[in-house]
């Protein structure tokens, strides 16, 4: 297997019921820590969510190759490893996760580092140790996994995200994750509904090229993504969200807000069509 599950029980007298759970993900599994003919490790890690706690296994050769932690996306990007943030050598090297946000492997062998053996993983929250609370009392702050089982690549109706977004309320507070080949992708954020529809990429308001990324959704509006890549875009790789104040409780037949309606017009006059 490729993760193996680690379990810790705490007795209950001090803290009854609760427990915490790790895993260890065999990097490159069977294959190990070494260059890939593909590029980089992304559709290894594309499908695992990364945890504080869980530790990643590299096993490699550790005459030819070790495991370079760097601290930025360039360092990753172009094979730096001059200023590492840690080194490991033993060729079975296990790297316990210990905080969230981004984490950059390489190998300072060079040629091996550019030939793809290198590895970038997103470390999304904890695991509890408590049971977290239901849904009932904490209704916000929602992960969307964007295009879901699809993520975000070129689909095959140029309208699926228009889909995926109009059958969801997002709000403040929430985050969308965009998983994506960063050799492939990338996520641009715009301004306007016209650079929108136009796949303008001239002026954007954020880029992120990681792989994987965690965009926070903070205030109400609408929130426009695209991608730079060309052609892409124009093939239905664009995203919009409209994000709504964090909501109130209120009666189900109270009449919609003008903040809704005029969401709802947006959503009407602007909604892109399938091509045939």
């Amino acid at each position: 297997m490729a993760t193996t599950r680690m379990f810790c029980f705490v007795p209950v007298m001090l803290l009854m019921g609760c427990f915490c759970s790790a895993k260890i993900y065999n990097v490159g599994d069977s294959k190990g820590w070494r260059a890939k003919k593909g590029g980089t490790y992304y559709e290894w890690t594309k499908r695992k969510e990364f945890q504080v706690g869980d530790s990643l296994m590299f096993e490699y050769d550790g005459n030819v190759n070790d495991v370079t932690q760097v601290s930025s996306r360039l360092e990753y990007q172009f094979c730096n490893s001059h200023s590492p943030k840690a080194v490991y050598n033993t060729g079975h090297d296990v790297v316990t996760l210990t905080e969230p946000g981004y984490h950059f492997f390489i190998t300072s062998n060079h040629s091996q580092c550019v030939a793809g053996q290198k590895l970038v993983v997103f470390v999304v929250h904890d695991h509890p140790t408590i049971p977290p609370p239901p849904r009932k009392i904490l209704p916000f702050g929602k992960d969307y996994k964007v295009g879901d089982s699809n993520e975000w690549k070129v689909p095959e109706e140029s309208d699926f995200y228009s889909k995926w977004s109009d059958e969801k309320q997002f709000h403040v507070g929430d985050n969308l994750l965009f998983y994506y080949n960063d050799q492939v992708d990338d996520v641009l954020e715009i301004s306007s509904d016209l650079e929108f529809k136009s796949c303008d990429t001239t002026s954007p308001v954020a880029v992120h090229n990681g792989g994987q990324d965690l965009i926070s959704l903070t205030k109400p509006g609408i929130r426009y993504f695209i991608t730079s890549k060309i052609g892409h875009c124009e093939a239905g790789l664009k995203l919009r969200v409209v994000v709504r104040p964090l909501s109130r409780s209120v009666p189900k037949k109270m009449q919609s807000s003008p903040f809704d309606r005029l969401i709802k017009w947006l959503h009407d006059s602007f909604r892109p069509h399938p091509h045939h």
